[in-house]
């Protein structure tokens, strides 16, 4: 790591009777005693001389290049302890700062490896908040090169973070403040500055002393508070609330509101060593009138943006609440046992309880139900059938997808909910272990009908359950296309390959025809091919890669009548044979 900073301190400390460069690199909490009247570090994210010490013992080793006054300083320390002492030597130049180059303790840290992804997040961060701050992040192994720099601060930050932008961006700097957390305590200097647009995305980030607040703190919650109220006051003053309406609230706000906070103060209370939130009520109190002011003045200057604003925090409320009504509505129907005084339409149950041994046939039809109930084993094979082809779970919303009765019985009957949200509402909550079966079988005849039903099935648990897919629960029967029968004997084929390969292999008379559907098989027959663990033919469902799933998808199912029109041109003569034409 290196700065272009004056160089850090390394004389001798006549208060302290140490060198400052001991006071840094060696001695905990002495961060603040080498100059205290500095005013350079009137704002800093800590002078409690912490960071820098405990990154040298833990480790392994360290060392440091100071550039100041005219000379290079050098120090090395390994394990916590120096090796040589200072080294001083004549510079020629004008350059200043300070070159840090250390390992991590693998005897200290299990894990060394810093991903590549925190060193970008981490610099990036500090070029915003920094600006006009150049960062270069550089690899040399293999060699990598990236500069971070946002010249107009918070304000490219917003634009960055924003998508499609309802609002112009807007950039407010406080003054200074004075004031106190207790009237017992001292008083310090706080001031802030704040970014923000409204979009059709939302995003939050505050900071203070530099430092990212990843648990936010006094100042977030000011920034909830107060950007809530001014838009309900407004909402309020210009009767865009419904009679009786309940108010909005911040979540309704930060489905579109885009903002970053930068706040600095000469006293911080931290939540943790760490830094990640701050506790002072006076720095609260502060961004809370700053905000409150800048957003009145705001609201009555921009009428426009104000309408926008205020119109699409109405359809983030209105749309929250009409999911939560029917998260709730979902939830009622879908986590409720499945018993005599709840019974699912021709939902044949079996007799174990134990979930790890219970299979759930979904079937094609009520023919293929009875066909399936004669043959199965009634101690833990459960059956419901679908009725024809059900809706195409990925062209409807939710609304219309909890309105369809066979959808709601099949997970009524599966028991695990559902794993869909809408916005930032989980509509009914989904718990694997209420999961009631080992096994959930699509069972359809082994024709085009049968494939679209499967597939439409397939949407369905993809989009609602898809952690059934992910974790194996899923699978599907394959029906023989195929009866080959010789003498007393019968084979089955499930491709044109095994097909031929059982003809060639009998040497006597044979015949051969399209297995009937599902329904017209006899229960032993039925029995063989599909239900029989020793005879049957699963296929587990599963999948790597969710986008290329979801895009599988979307071109059989989807809205992109394009991509479909090419997948067929492209794939359609292999299925030719199974088209029910002459």
């Amino acid at each position: 790591m290196e700065d272009f900073g004056r160089g850090i301190p390394v004389d001798f400390n006549n208060t302290e009777q140490q060198y400052n460069w001991e006071l840094l690199f060696c001695e905990l909490y002495a961060g603040g005693k080498y100059n205290e009247a500095d005013l350079a570090y009137t704002f800093s994210l800590g002078l409690n001389g912490l960071g820098l010490c405990a990154t040298q013992y833990s480790s392994e080793f360290m060392d440091a290049e100071i550039f100041r006054d005219g000379f290079i300083y050098r120090l090395h320390f390994e394990k916590g302890e120096n090796v040589g002492g200072l080294t001083k030597e004549k510079f020629e130049g004008n350059k200043t700062g300070t070159k840090l180059h250390w390992k991590p303790d693998p005897e200290v840290f299990t894990e060394i490896d810093i991903s590549l992804d925190y060193f970008q997040t981490t610099l990036k961060q500090q070029a915003v908040i920094n600006s006009p701050a150049i960062l270069e992040l550089l690899i040399e192994q293999p060699e990598y090169k990236e500069t971070f720099f946002f010249e107009n601060g918070l304000v490219n930050y917003v634009y960055e973070e924003s998508s499609t932008q309802l609002t112009a961006i807007k950039h407010w700097k406080s003054g200074l403040g004075k004031g106190k957390d207790r009237a017992d305590k001292a008083e310090y200097d706080v001031k802030a500055e704040v970014a923000f647009c409204f979009s059709t995305r939302g995003f939050l980030q505050c900071y203070h002393n530099s430092s990212f607040l990843e648990y936010g703190g006094a100042s977030e919650k000011a920034v909830k508070t107060t950007v809530t109220t001014a838009i309900d006051s407004y909402l309020r003053q210009t009767k865009k609330y419904l009679k009786n309406e309940t108010k909005i609230t911040f979540q309704d706000v930060a489905d579109s509101l885009v903002l970053v906070l930068s706040s600095y103060s000469t006293a911080t209370s931290y939540e943790n060593q760490t830094k990640k939130a701050i506790t002072n009520k006076f720095i609260n109190e502060f961004i809370c009138d700053f905000l409150k002011h800048e957003f009145e003045i705001y609201f009555i200057e921009q009428p426009t943006e104000a309408a926008k604003i205020v119109a699409q925090i109405l359809i983030n409320k209105r749309s929250r609440e009409s999911a939560e009504k029917m998260r709730l509505n979902v939830k009622k129907k879908l986590l409720v046992n499945v018993d005599v005084m709840n019974r699912v339409q021709k939902f044949v149950d079996c007799r174990l309880k134990d979930p790890s041994k219970r299979e759930l046939y979904i079937v094609e039809g009520d023919s293929a139900l009875g066909a399936c109930k004669l043959s199965r084993n009634a101690d833990y094979q459960a059956i419901i059938p679908v009725r024809g082809k059900i809706l195409n779970c990925l062209k409807s919303g939710y609304e219309k997808i909890f309105k369809s009765e066979i959808i709601i019985d099949i997970l009524k009957v599966l028991g695990c909910g559902t794993e869909i949200k809408s916005g930032a509402q989980n509509v009914a909550t989904f718990d694997l272990n209420l999961l009631r079966w080992n096994k959930i079988i699509i069972c359809t005849d082994a024709d085009v009908d049968g494939f679209q039903i499967r597939t439409l099935i397939l949407a369905m648990l993809f989009k609602l359950v898809p952690k059934l897919i992910i974790n194996g629960y899923v699978y599907i029967a394959q029906s023989p296309l195929y009866e080959i029968r010789n003498k007393n004997k019968t084979y089955f084929a499930y491709s044109e390959p095994e097909k031929t390969k059982i003809c060639n292999k009998l040497s006597t008379k044979y015949t051969l025809q399209r297995s009937k559907g599902l329904g017209e098989n006899e229960p032993d027959m039925m029995w063989l091919t599909t239900m029989n663990p020793e005879t049957r033919r699963l296929t587990k469902v599963n999948f790597n890669e969710k986008e290329a799933v979801t895009r599988t998808f979307e071109i059989l199912l989807g809205e992109d009548i394009v991509a479909r029109k090419e997948f067929i041109a492209k794939n359609g003569s292999e299925y030719m044979k199974m088209l029910d034409v002459s």
